[in-house]
């Protein structure tokens, strides 16, 4: 019987030892956790915290004993500290300081990635927070609880600072976003980010671009920020959420090779260059399935497919992991914005010659009572038509993470944009029209480009 041993009990590592299960009933994976909190949706945080989600428990995508059930062997509060790949040891300590070896056959690295904790000064003060693990949430949720706050200092305008944002709002705090780019949610063309940053403001958040915090200092209760531009403002409390970096210390101390941003090098196989070990998840780089060369894309639905190929393998499997495109959505407000593919900027970067239109249409028939409008950008190849990707912007009714991911299957296909246009989509007046509003920008971008297919 393998000895599999997965160190991470979040997307990639429950996906990696469910698939092994799957594959071979004889293996009993035993996963080493950091905490106490196996397979929960680290994605849900900021609706916990906006009380959407009444009970944390909630969040939780099987129970501990679900888990157990599924005959896989958790090992939780302990770090993996050490791994030894000639003898094939795991050294682990629990929270008392007791270290003990673990043998495996087989190890899936799983350890995720950590938030980005600027050079700011004053980032150790109180109710200054980061947010990525269920111990955060827990922060900032007594924060909220026994210290009333009154006023929040977002620090970051992608997916976690517009969700928190959002959250932060609806528990009735006053707002404020900054963000160093030119616009919030950068992941997005600017003239999308701009009616985010609008759409922020329609519900009371101020919004605070081109700057970049340079201080916190504590002020009584309340807490003031300061940065470029001569910005400088008071605050209950502060998030600071710029982005993450992937976890691979553990793996670079094994004598595993890493790349991109300090991501675990792996193949297709998710292999990583030392035998018997895999990697999956935001600590690895990711196959674009675009580019076809390696990339740093943390997504938990990536994730979870990453950790399911590890898993399988392995078991004794071989497949390999079919890559991502950056398929992403977060909803914010009553807004939801969604892209996948390449942008103008990414495709020219990658030797395209892209044309990206802007299309705005309804996302059903006008005359069916709650029409919404609904904007699409379609980014294409001039020269041959093939599809790049996609941007869309609407009102979290209108099917947006839905129809983006339309393009995604386009893209997985190698479609062209009019080839997108030719999709057998359903249709009724009350959810699109009979040219779905992505075949329309699909035609749209075909008379506006204004060249001939090669």
């Amino acid at each position: 019987m393998k000895n599999l041993i997965i160190i991470g009990g979040s997307d990639a590592g429950i996906s990696a030892a469910l698939r092994s299960r799957e594959i071979d009933p004889e293996i009993e994976p035993t996963l080493i956790i950091a905490d106490r909190y196996p397979n929960f949706s680290i994605c849900g945080l900021p609706f916990y915290l906006s009380g959407e989600v009444t009970d944390w428990r909630n969040l939780a995508h099987r129970t501990k004993e679900e888990i157990e059930q599924a005959g896989i062997r958790l090992v939780m509060d302990h770090r993996a500290e050490t791994i030894d790949p000639k003898k094939k040891l795991v050294q682990v300590v629990d929270t008392d300081g007791k270290t003990r070896e673990l043998h495996y056959d087989k190890l899936v690295i799983g350890t995720g990635a950590e938030s980005i904790k600027p050079n700011i000064k004053g980032m150790d003060l109180p109710g200054v927070f980061l947010l990525r693990w269920m111990d955060d949430s827990f922060a900032v949720h007594a924060w909220l609880t026994e210290h009333h706050p009154q006023s929040a200092l977002v620090v970051g305008g992608g997916y976690i600072g517009m969700e928190m944002a959002d959250a932060l709002i609806l528990r009735g705090l006053s707002v404020t976003v900054v963000e160093f780019a030119s616009t919030v949610l950068t992941t997005v063309d600017e003239i999308l980010g701009e009616k985010v940053a609008a759409e922020l403001e329609r519900h009371g958040v101020n919004v605070a671009t081109g700057v970049g915090i340079e201080s916190i200092e504590a002020s009584g209760k309340s807490l003031t920020v300061k940065g470029s531009k001569g910005f400088s403002t008071n605050a209950d409390m502060v998030l600071v959420a710029v982005g993450c970096r992937p976890s691979a210390t553990l793996a670079a101390g094994a004598g595993i090779e890493t790349g991109l941003k300090g991501a675990i090098k792996v193949n297709r196989r998710m292999e990583t260059n030392v035998p018997d070990i895999y990697a999956a998840g935001d600590c690895v780089e990711t196959w674009h399935n675009l580019l076809k060369k390696y990339t740093y894309l943390p997504l938990g639905t990536t994730a979870h497919k990453q950790g399911r190929i590890a898993g399988e393998n392995a078991a004794g499997g071989n497949r390999e992991f079919a890559g991502s495109l950056g398929t992403q959505a977060v909803k914010i407000f009553d807004l939801v914005a969604a892209r996948t593919g390449l942008r103008d900027s990414e495709a020219r970067d990658e030797g395209f010659d892209p044309f990206t239109d802007y299309f705005e249409t309804w996302d059903h028939k006008v005359y069916y009572p709650g029409a919404e409008k609904i904007i699409i950008r379609i980014t294409g190849d001039r020269n041959t038509h093939r599809l790049l990707g996609a941007q869309i912007l609407g009102h979290y009714k209108s099917e947006i993470s839905k129809r983006v991911d339309i393009v995604a299957a386009a893209l997985f296909s190698n479609l062209t944009v009019e080839q997108l246009s030719d999709l057998d989509l359903s249709y009724t007046p009350p959810l699109s029209s009979p040219w779905d509003p992505i075949q329309m920008a699909a035609q749209a971008w075909t008379k506006n480009c204004g060249v001939s297919v090669r």
